[in-house]
């Protein structure tokens, strides 16, 4: 059986480069419209709280028939990630996923193993959790970057050489992973079931071989509005593109 670390292992310097690239197409002749009148969830439910699981294992976060689809495909140990999700993931739940026009829809890209292992504790919790837990790991992205580390090299790749289903749990505990999801109510005993499940970890690592081909992914974030991907160059034009959609 092939291993999962040999699909995605990079040494540890490279496991934390920086990230980026990926969307070539412009955005000349963004789609534009009337403004959408806001969508009202079922009573007793708040779209900003409403996470679906796709038939490809992505979450969405909104309302699921949303007339504008925003689509991410981001890396937690990604550095523009953790930026954009700093920057932007308030406002896109607060102000348009709420109003029942936008959903969002994040779909992990693993980069390399300390990703896929955090990648897999998000999804270890009920899916409702899974945008604030990946909120939460990328605005401590900078601590995970230092425990990491903090490991050595030497070490790393030690926890790499392990099989499969040692690999994960040594590798969020040398990062101190194990302990910063124990503290967001995902026990040890789930995580070392979580970070133990093969199956999970290559469905991941299938995922987003099937993103590279499929859709081009080169690099993280990359965003599709509607199907079309979107030049990234920051928020503001961003929202501008989703606004001109009708989100205003």
């Amino acid at each position: 059986m092939k291993r999962i670390a040999s699909l995605i292992a990079l040494p540890l310097l490279l496991s934390l480069a920086a990230c980026g690239g990926g969307a070539d197409t412009t955005a000349e002749g963004a789609a534009s419209g009337e403004p959408i009148a806001a969508i009202p969830a079922p009573a007793g439910q708040n779209w900003a709280e409403t996470v679906t699981k796709t038939p490809d294992g992505y979450f969405v976060l909104g309302n699921p028939e949303a007339p504008i689809k925003l689509v991410e495909y981001a890396s937690l140990t990604c550095g523009h990630c953790a930026d954009f999700a700093e920057t932007a993931f308030a406002t896109i739940r607060d102000k348009y996923v709420a109003s029942g026009r936008v959903s969002f829809e994040l779909r992990n890209f693993v980069r390399e193993p300390l990703d896929l292992t955090a990648s897999m504790l998000t999804r270890c919790g009920p899916q409702e959790s899974y945008f604030a837990l990946t909120e939460q790991v990328l605005a401590n992205q900078a601590d995970i970057f230092t425990n990491a580390q903090a490991m050595g090299q030497q070490r790393f790749d030690q926890v790499l050489a392990l099989p499969d289903n040692q690999r994960y749990v040594a590798l969020a505990e040398g990062t101190g992973l194990t302990d910063f999801f124990a503290q967001r109510g995902i026990s040890r005993d789930q995580s070392n079931q979580c970070l133990t499940d093969i199956d999970a970890a290559r469905a991941l690592a299938d995922a987003t071989g099937k993103a590279t081909r499929e859709d081009n992914i080169q690099g993280t974030p990359t965003f599709f509005l509607n199907g079309r991907q979107v030049e990234f160059t920051g928020w503001p034009a961003l929202e501008t593109e989703i606004q001109a959609m009708g989100a205003r």
